[in-house]
């Protein structure tokens, strides 16, 4: 086999395509990496570009928006309480006098902290636990399996509520909270997944070829379980933003200054009746978008990383 480097002229140069051919001159197909074939199933989904966009535009709303917009979240102005959308207020204040526009912002961003650190919590623990338990197998693996359906056994808002009273609401305790008692489904998918990569018929050969244990995780199952661990973190980051904004709105979000989706949606209920639709309109708004494109992402995701469901 011999190979040869050809640029877009014909002429052989050093920043070229490689084209590799074989012993009779004929060329030979290309290789993609997994990578690249999953980017490129990634970016032919529409929803998942129109996710993507929308999680790009809100990160930079929330974390780059109140530095061009900049209002005073902090001091309690009754004069301008409860101002319709318009004049130096796009939409409108709400009853403490606070610009709903940059109160959103500040509340987005804490949301999307509390939802991206609550995930990666969940999704370490989770991927950590079912990884150990698909490994071990046999009685170890039953025990620990027990102790996952046991644990979801017991309603999920109940736990964290009654922890949530404990401690003091702030975007870190909010963000272990929800981290410490989300790693269930996590675990079980890693678990699976850990389980069904053991019969892999490339594990077998490694272990014949002499690899040892470590080898086969560190090499073999860790980087082909990535995919569902990816996959589980954007529905992680969804499932943690829906939870966060129902403490708030049952009154267990974060503590003034800080605000939250929730709180906002928990403050505006009472003046929806009256006339002020801009408290709760705007806000819910926002959050349906973030929740719905971590969701388009994640299927996308889902679908790209699986060869099974990849688009040809």
């Amino acid at each position: 086999m011999t190979e040869s480097v050809t640029d877009k002229t014909g002429k052989t140069g050093g920043a070229a395509a490689r084209t590799v051919r074989d012993d009779r001159g004929a060329r030979l197909p290309e290789t993609t990496s997994g990578w690249r074939l999953t980017a490129r199933a990634f970016l032919q989904n529409r929803l998942a570009v129109t996710g993507l966009g929308i999680i790009v535009f809100f990160v930079l709303f929330c974390f780059a928006g109140p530095y061009l917009y900049a209002t005073d979240q902090v001091t309690v102005d009754p004069v301008s309480s409860l101002l319709a959308p318009g004049g130096g207020h796009p939409l409108g204040t709400d009853a403490q006098g606070f610009d709903v526009l940059g109160r959103i912002m500040l509340g987005g961003r804490a949301s999307l902290q509390i939802g991206l650190f609550a995930a990666l919590i969940a999704t370490g623990i989770g991927t950590l636990y079912g990884t150990v338990a698909g490994l071990a197998g046999g009685v170890v693996d039953g025990f620990m399996m027990r102790v996952v359906d046991t644990l979801l056994s017991i309603p999920f808002l109940f736990i964290v509520l009654i922890v949530a009273t404990r401690f003091s609401s702030t975007v870190l305790s909010l963000s272990l909270i929800l981290g410490a008692f989300s790693w269930l489904a996590p675990a079980r998918l890693v678990r699976a997944e850990v389980l069904t990569l053991r019969s892999r018929g490339f594990v077998a050969a490694a272990t014949v070829m002499g690899a040892t244990k470590a080898r086969i995780v560190v090499r073999h199952l860790i980087p082909n379980a990535l995919g569902v661990v990816i996959v589980n973190i954007t529905f992680q980051v969804a499932d943690a933003i829906i939870a966060v904004s129902l403490l708030g709105f049952l009154g267990f979000g974060l503590n003034y200054p800080d605000v939250e989706w929730g709180t906002q949606l928990s403050a505006g209920v009472s003046y929806l009746l009256a006339g002020s639709w801009w408290l709760i309109y705007p806000v819910g708004a926002c959050l349906v978008l973030v929740v719905m494109a971590f969701n388009f992402v994640g299927d996308a995701l889902r679908d790209s990383i699986d060869v099974r469901l990849r688009r040809r």
